[in-house]
């Protein structure tokens, strides 16, 4: 049963009005117009006033949901193993693991020697640093090649701005190396001295490089000039190498470095070329190239050291048209080759023989119809075993490890799920649709067996993306059973934009193909609703970021096929943000939107903005969210677009924006915290669906 399946009336409070303060933008002989500017002005009264406004009213609205959300949290806390621990992993003479612990919001990080397990100790407690902070991420963390220190970043603001710490693991104390706006970072090889970068205090463009010695200043080794590009530092697997990434969009190189001579100068390995792509490893003597070089979806080759230029690699793996390249992991006797077959990974691991070149090699392939597969941690370049993760949407993370001696996989962990879970009950499918045009597209589906029947009755959920040639994950959440266990269908639409089938389905839904993203999605959900996956009266739709652009354009689109919409820190207001370059990230977003100083940009851009192209129209019920410290999608855009949609909104469907005043782009960072935010969001779908109830 789905509760009383009724869609509800609600009486809804007064909304918050914002004040409407018309600015002109001119461009090619046109004004843009933006009545709500003024939100921009972070900290000042009016705009705090107004922020605090609304989330009184969306908890107004929220009303009489306190006893679901409370269900939906115990419910989804109960499938979670509060008190758990990692599988270790080895690095150097040590074993590191991560354990959670019941009532703390935040993980411990641990080592133990080698064979020494009662010698466990804790190297980082993130409850220790949250205390006090409304917010604590910990960005990256790198022990030294000794084994003695540890490099961290925090951030307690959640704008993603990370703070270099260093902590002496005999002792517990941090030395005084730090650093701030710290990106990567990465040890040398006598653990003298820290390479890392950091980013520009305005624009949030990661564009430095410095070498510390410990004890001593920082020297700026690289500058990265170009605005479109961010850098980082890494090493090799076989640790001989130091290498320094830069890339944008669609564009990338590495320079590189002898680790054992860390004082020279990094050396390019191959000229930057517009629209080309590659990253690097090494095996002796030679690089290892992973590259989209004369070969659309990217191919391996090498090279020797000693000659790095384009003219000499030579190919290792050729091209597979149908079959992107997605990553390679390499190590002395073998590596790892990571592809897409019809958008779902499978892993092929060749031996190499004694001139560097492929052998034998054998497949790595999944049960399910649609899953998520991907290495795990693996530092030992000498290794003869690969540990690699899976799950699926109806199966639980598991780590296993494939033996490169007998072809075996050979499960370390399950993860476990509490709370009655019994995978038999649920079931996915993966299906192909048609758009307009011809174009084959892929969705994921997953529902609960004995609640569904495809008769068009069940509430359909249709999450999407879109962009940035990301994949969508098809992993395993606990908290999709709360919504899969009162009959929801879920569906994932792999729609042109994402990264599924290679740079080829990016291509085609980025820059001036834009708006393939947006009908592929509202096709996606007209073909589920006439395959009998959903009824046309409960649709829900999710996206987050550029996720959420495309939430906002095809409710501007279709406002009637949907009728819950739940977008997260939703990029939308798309002219006024790409305008002004001296936001972050702007002028590398070019690469994928558009440059709007550029009139056909700007007019096909200006086409599907959703903030520019809200209407007068009944618009389905919206929860909006953001929050006050996102450095990637300012929190006024989907404030500004609230309040905008508020004076066109001919309906009477609750319309509604919260604002994390604590947090940046991901919401909370604590995990109890965390689940709280997904149960208000799913109490906000599951009312509007009038699904709330389990039979």
């Amino acid at each position: 049963m789905l509760g009383s399946g009724v869609l509800k009336k609600m009486t809804l409070p007064v909304p918050p009005v914002a004040d409407r303060e018309p600015t002109k933008t001119p461009i090619h002989g046109t004004d843009l117009l933006d009545e709500y500017a003024w939100m921009r002005e972070k900290g000042a009264p009016s705009v705090t006033a107004y922020l605090e406004a609304e989330n009184a009213y969306t908890a107004a609205a929220m009303g009489g949901t306190e006893a679901l959300q409370k269900a939906l949290y115990d419910e989804i806390l109960s499938h979670i193993k509060e008190d758990d621990v990692s599988l270790p992993y080895r690095e150097g003479d040590w074993e590191y693991l991560t354990r959670t612990e019941k009532g703390k919001q935040y993980p411990r990080f641990c080592r133990r020697p080698l064979g020494r397990p009662e010698d466990e100790a804790v190297i980082l407690d993130i409850n220790l640093l949250a205390e006090g902070q409304p917010f604590m991420d910990v960005g990256t963390m790198t022990i030294s090649p000794d084994g003695k220190l540890l490099a961290y970043t925090t951030d307690n603001t959640g704008f993603r701005q990370y703070t270099l710490a260093v902590k002496n693991l005999e002792t517990g104390e941090l030395l005084p190396d730090t650093a701030e706006r710290v990106g990567s970072v990465v040890w040398t090889p006598d653990s003298s001295t820290l390479f890392y970068s950091t980013e520009d205090e305005q624009t949030k463009r990661s564009d430095r490089v410095f070498s510390k010695a410990l004890g001593a200043g920082p020297v700026e080794v690289f500058h990265e000039e170009d605005e479109r590009f961010n850098v980082g530092v890494g090493r090799t697997r076989d640790r001989k190498y130091l290498l320094l990434e830069a890339g944008s969009h669609t564009t990338s190189d590495t320079w590189f470095l002898d680790a054992a001579a860390f004082e020279g100068e990094f050396r390019v390995l191959a000229e930057r070329v517009d629209d080309e792509e590659y990253d690097v490893e090494h095996r002796e003597g030679f690089f290892y190239i992973r590259t989209n070089y004369e070969a659309e979806q990217f191919r391996l080759m090498r090279t020797p050291v000693t000659a790095t230029a384009r003219e000499n690699w030579v190919e290792v793996l050729a091209e597979q048209k149908d079959a992107p390249l997605e990553d390679v992991d390499l190590f002395r006797e073998f590596f790892v080759a990571s592809y897409r077959e019809r958008g779902l990974p499978v892993m092929r691991v060749f031996t190499l023989g004694d001139d560097g070149l492929p052998g034998a090699s054998n497949e790595i392939r999944f049960p399910d119809p649609a899953y998520e597969a991907d290495g795990d941690v693996n530092k030992d370049f000498a290794a003869t075993t690969y540990r690699y993760a899976y799950q699926s949407l109806v199966r639980p993370p598991s780590i296993y490890e494939y033996d490169l001696r007998t072809g075996v996989s050979t499960l370390l962990k399950e993860h476990v799920v509490p709370g009655g879970f019994d995978a038999s009950l649920y079931a996915s499918e993966r299906l192909w649709f048609a758009a307009k045009d011809g174009t084959q597209v892929p969705v994921s589906l997953v529902y609960r067996r004995d609640k569904f029947k495809k008769d068009g009755t069940s509430p359909l959920y249709v999450y999407g993306y879109g962009s940035y040639g990301y994949a969508l994950p098809l992993g395993f959440g606990v908290s999709r059973l709360a919504l899969l266990d009162r009959g929801i269908v879920m569906a994932y639409a792999h729609i042109r934009g994402g990264g599924e089938l290679g740079d080829p389905w990016h291509d085609a839904g980025k820059m001036m193909e834009k708006r393939n993203t947006f009908t592929d999605f509202i096709e996606a959900t007209e073909f589920l609703l006439r395959e009998g996956y959903g009824d046309p009266k409960r649709v829900a739709i999710e996206g987050g970021s550029a996720g959420g652009l495309l939430m906002g354009a095809v409710v501007n689109m279709r406002p009637e096929l949907f009728r819950v919409v739940v977008s997260h820190v939703p990029f939308v207001d798309v002219m006024n943000t790409m305008l002004d370059a001296t936001l972050p990230l702007t002028v590398a977003e070019y690469e994928e939107w558009g440059n709007p100083n550029e009139r056909a940009a700007f007019e096909y851009m200006r086409s599907y903005s959703p903030y520019d192209n809200l209407q007068a129209a009944a618009y389905p019920a919206m929860l909006v969210k953001t929050s006050l410290n996102d450095s990637q999608v300012m929190y006024w855009e989907p404030a500004k677009y609230v309040a905008k949609l508020r004076t066109l909104n001919t309906g009477d469907a609750p319309l509604l924006l919260h604002v994390n005043m604590d947090a940046g782009h991901g919401g909370a960072s604590g995990r109890y915290d965390y689940l709280k935010e997904i149960a208000f969001d799913d109490a906000f779908v599951l009312r509007e669906l009038g699904a709330e109830s389990v039979s």
